[in-house]
């Protein structure tokens, strides 16, 4: 077919695109559907192709063997009665006549074309298609469709066709109000008025065409344009011929085929015949004749073979009521004169109903008055549910649409036009192909957005329907679509100078977002949002701008929620909620939303708590730093209104404190992370410089040889193993607690700290006492015995007899040194620490820096400072005094025991106790072990002494003073508690 239009060369073939596929036939026309290049309107244009009259197979047409003047006088009739045809259309103008567009026009080959307004498809088209329907699904099986062309994107599609009751009263209304025209206007006879005469148009009217064999009535007074039909020529049948090109004597009446005679009352028949076509089924004339006039003339001798009441009229469906009582017996009648006329035939009762009288008024809605136009449109809406949704979108919504133009009725149209929209099935289709361009053409200047108008009460109220109906706009329109010719619309409500308009365009945002894209949104919306926010003096307006932007922000209008201070130690979970997701992002957000609300001057708590909404949702995109500097303080000065009640502060608070939680939580956690990573890179390069045993337990952290600078943190050797120089076989971790202050301590195991060293913990505890612990593991010095006798009492600590002194004397420093075999310094000016007295030991000098112990000589190994050895471990006193000219230079950090030596040689600087004298060979002298918290909560080593109210007591973890053997034990031990009495 696009090979055989390219051989047309005619005004219509350059101006129009016509689709290559036909979408119907006419009797000998091909229909196509057709836009105008220039302006893309819609037509169809009907086609008749010369070679159609060629025989096919001898099923009809010229025979081969015709005369060569025969086969053209009988095709020239065939060519000029098509002409007739499409002439008689361009004359005679009527709704109920097909409209022509463009004129006939022959082309080269000798084929004719003339463009119509757009048509779905004739009804003989229709009503095969519905039998076929009916054959396959049955009666009402399925939806009625026909498949057409689609001009533009070049593929097939199924339009929808429905032939039903409220299609039939309204089609056969439409037919009669055009028989009345060509009979009482025209002054015409249709004579071939059959279902390939009849065409419906997009909006599913029923528009007669087909007038090739139109002729006046016999009884005609005056001059016709329109030549007479020879009856006898046009009813005999010519076999050479197609039969499209024929008159088609089934839907004939007896008045052409019997009486020969052309009268008016002969097209009521053949009406009468169709309407029996669109009951039966198959849809088709219940005369059949075979296009024999013979045969006709003989079932019209019979009164069993004429189409009657009595027998059903020969159809094999139930009919209507109105119909088969009323109607087809004034129609299929052999009188004349009983036919109803075409203008009797519209007045019958079966047209009598609602719908079919608001089609009527529909279609004379122009001449109307506007008061009649007013009531019309406000009753409407409660029956178009009634009308058949074919109806509703062909025949309704057109006319509603032509209307718009009428701007008093503006808002009362468009109520009826979204009512239309959620009725019909195809709402997209029909609101994107008419409802759009309609709206454009109704509400948008030709300058578009941002032009000024003058202000239209008419337009603004058909605005505020559009506003109402904006769920259908959305859902019926496309994103593009929307953004072209919707937005435009809202912009112009956004902008109006009404109140009530901004406030009602600013309601629908929510339903606007999902549909435009984000680029729109944070481009065009969101400013103009802000702009109406920060210009307006209307609180309304304020409180649905802060409603808008939290729509922008993701958020709905509920009230916070109460998720809690976490205070309590219970997290609360947020409650899902249906809030959109943010459609603005994080840096609009932070930089132009905020901003925005602190701008805020008023303190109605309305405003306020608009605001507290939309603060919510910036609590949950921005930063928590944003949050803490720029958030909680204005949260705070809102909060603080003096208008705000009591539940509307603590809505304040709530959101207050879920932010403050947040900050707090995600700054503990940020600062959780960074110590644990400086904390693991500082062991780990300290482990590699200084030597700890960074995997050791106990609170020095493994810290050995800091005294002396011994390096044994990387050896996983028992401690004590080493120092004593034999194996610990006890295996057992008991604590030292549980020995209780008489019994021997069990040996420490490697995994506690060696030499009875206590805890930072449990040097707190009170009325813990830190002297001696554990005798069997104590350190040894020079001037202590070698035999170590158990002891006899408790060495809990170092309080003075109580029978013997109730309080102390005010400490005085020593003269001089006592008699010892090592060299003692002198007392500083510092506190004195106390001496105890004790037969078996005497008090050492305390010097600065602390003492370290020597190693002695023999067997004795260097314990790295801490006095934690075996039996026989002793302290070099003469070396401690000669290291204090040059104490050693300590850098080491402090372990998680203690504060490090840095620390205890401040304490001590200027601090110092003279060593026991010897009294003897026997006698045994034990050193106060360093309990100090200096050396890592360490165990043998110098200790703090507290001078009480009641005596004094160590606070440190000392050794057990070892006890004296024989009787210049106990002369030792008196001459030292003697000593101690008059020191003190």
């Amino acid at each position: 077919m696009s090979s055989f239009l390219k051989t047309f060369t005619s005004n219509i073939s350059s101006n129009y695109s016509v689709s290559p596929h036909p979408i119907s036939t006419s009797g000998p026309w091909k229909i196509h559907d057709a836009k105008k290049k220039g302006t893309g309107r819609a037509v169809s244009v009907f086609i008749f192709d010369r070679k159609s009259l060629e025989p096919h197979g001898g099923g009809g047409g010229f025979g081969p063997r015709s005369a060569g003047s025969s086969l053209k006088r009988v095709h020239e009739e065939v060519v000029e009665r098509l002409k007739k045809e499409a002439s008689s259309l361009a004359r005679l103008r009527h709704p109920s006549i097909l409209e022509l567009a463009e004129p006939v026009e022959e082309t080269r080959s000798g084929g004719l074309m003339f463009a119509t307004e757009p048509v779905t498809a004739s009804l003989a088209g229709l009503l095969d298609e519905k039998t076929e329907q009916e054959r396959i699904g049955g009666v009402g099986g399925r939806s009625s469709k026909y498949v057409v062309e689609d001009p533009e994107g070049g593929g097939r599609k199924r339009r929808e066709i429905e032939v039903d009751e409220l299609e039939i009263q309204k089609g056969l209304l439409q037919v009669g109000k055009g028989l009345e025209f060509l009979h009482e206007s025209a002054g015409l006879v249709h004579a071939n008025l059959t279902p390939e005469a009849i065409m419906v148009n997009a909006k599913s009217d029923w528009k007669i065409s087909g007038l090739g064999f139109s002729s006046p009535p016999d009884n005609a007074t005056g001059a016709s344009p329109v030549t007479p039909i020879s009856l006898a020529e046009v009813l005999s049948y010519d076999a050479r011929l197609p039969r499209s090109v024929q008159l088609n004597v089934d839907y004939s009446s007896p008045d052409f085929v019997m009486d020969t005679n052309i009268t008016q009352s002969a097209d009521m028949f053949s009406l009468g015949l169709i309407v029996l076509s669109l009951y039966n089924s198959p849809h088709t004339s219940p005369i059949e004749t075979g296009h024999s006039v013979s045969t006709y003339k003989r079932l019209f001798a019979s009164p069993s073979q004429i189409p009657t009441s009595n027998n059903n009229f020969l159809i094999n469906q139930t009919l209507p009521k109105e119909i088969k009582s009323e109607v087809l017996p004034r129609l299929i009648t052999r009188r004349p004169a009983q036919r109803y006329t075409a203008r009797e035939f519209q007045q019958a009762r079966y047209f009598d109903n609602v719908l079919v009288s608001t089609i009527r008024f529909l279609e004379s809605l122009p001449a109307k008055t506007p008061n009649e136009k007013s009531q019309f449109m406000r009753g409407l809406p409660r029956i178009l549910s009634q009308f058949p949704k074919s109806v509703l979108e062909k025949k309704v919504l057109p006319a509603l649409l032509d209307e718009m133009k009428d701007h008093d009725l503006l808002s009362l149209i468009l109520q009826n036009v979204f009512k239309t929209v959620e009725l019909v099935p195809n709402g997209r289709r029909a609101f994107s192909e008419k409802i759009l361009p309609a709206l454009r053409r109704t509400f948008i200047t030709q300058g578009g957005k941002g032009q000024a108008q003058d202000k239209d009460i008419s337009k603004e109220g058909g605005l505020n329907v559009i506003l109402d109906h904006m769920t259908v706009i959305t859902a019926n329109c496309s994103g593009g679509e929307f953004k072209d010719d919707v937005l435009p619309i809202l912009y112009l409500g956004l902008e109006s100078p009404t109140h009530s308009l901004v406030d009602h365009s600013l309601q629908v945002l929510p339903i606007v977002l999902p549909v435009l894209d984000f680029s729109t949104i944070k481009n065009e919306i969101f400013p103009l949002i802000s702009s109406v926010f920060s210009k307006t003096t209307s609180m309304a307006i304020k409180i649905q701008g802060l409603k808008a932007i939290n729509s922008l922000c993701g958020g709905n209008d509920k009230p916070p929620e109460d998720l809690g201070d976490g205070l309590d130690g219970v997290h609360a979970q947020p409650t899902k909620s249906s809030s959109n997701s943010a459609v603005l992002d994080k840096y609009t957000v932070q930089e132009k939303v905020v901003p925005l609300l602190k701008a805020i001057k008023t303190k109605e708590p309305a405003v306020m708590m608009a605001a507290l909404s939309v603060f919510q949702q910036v609590g949950r995109i921005a930063d928590s730093e944003f949050l803490a500097l720029h958030v909680l303080p204005t949260l705070w000065s809102f909060s603080l209104g003096p208008l705000l009640n009591l539940q509307q502060f603590r809505a304040f608070m709530v959101l207050i404190k879920s932010l403050s939680t947040r900050i707090e939580n995600e700054q503990t956690r940020k600062l959780q992370e960074l110590s644990a990573n400086h904390s693991s890179a500082g062991v780990a390069s300290r482990s590699a410089a200084d030597g700890w045993d960074t995997t050791g337990n106990g609170s020095a952290g493994g810290m050995n040889g800091m005294m002396n600078g011994g390096v044994n943190g990387d050896d996983d050797t028992d401690f004590e193993s080493l120092v004593t120089g034999r194996k610990d076989t006890s295996g057992a971790d008991t604590d030292l607690f549980d020995t209780g202050w008489t019994g021997s301590a069990p040996a420490a195991s490697s995994s506690r700290p060696i030499g009875g060293a206590a805890t930072a913990q449990q040097r707190n505890m009170p009325g813990f006492n830190t002297t001696a612990i554990n005798n069997s593991n104590a350190p040894r010095f020079s001037w202590s015995t070698t035999t170590a006798t158990a002891p006899t009492a408790s060495a809990g600590s170092i309080t003075p007899d109580t029978n013997a002194k109730n309080s102390f004397a005010t400490l005085q420093p020593m003269s001089s040194p006592r008699n010892s075999t090592s060299t003692a310094q002198s007392f500083s000016q510092a506190p004195f620490q106390p001496q105890r007295t004790n037969s078996s030991s005497t008090v050492p000098s305390w010097n600065a820096p602390a003492l370290q112990p020597s190693s002695p000589q023999g067997n004795q190994q260097n314990s790295g400072g801490r006095s934690g050895g075996g039996p026989g471990a002793s302290i070099d006193w003469s070396s401690a005094a000669s290291r204090l000219s040059s104490p050693p230079s300590t850098t080491a950090s402090t372990g998680s025991g203690g504060r490090g030596m840095a620390s205890m040689n401040k304490s001590f600087s200027n601090f110092g106790i003279s060593p026991p004298p010897s009294s003897s060979s026997n006698t045994t002298n034990s050193g106060y072990g360093a309990a100090g918290r200096g050396v890592g909560g360490g165990g043998g080593g110098l200790g703090a002494v507290n001078v009480g109210s009641r005596g004094l007591q160590s606070r440190g973890r000392g050794q057990t003073p070892g006890q004296t053997q024989g009787q210049a034990q106990g002369q030792t031990q008196k001459q030292g508690m003697e000593k101690y009495d008059s020191l003190i």
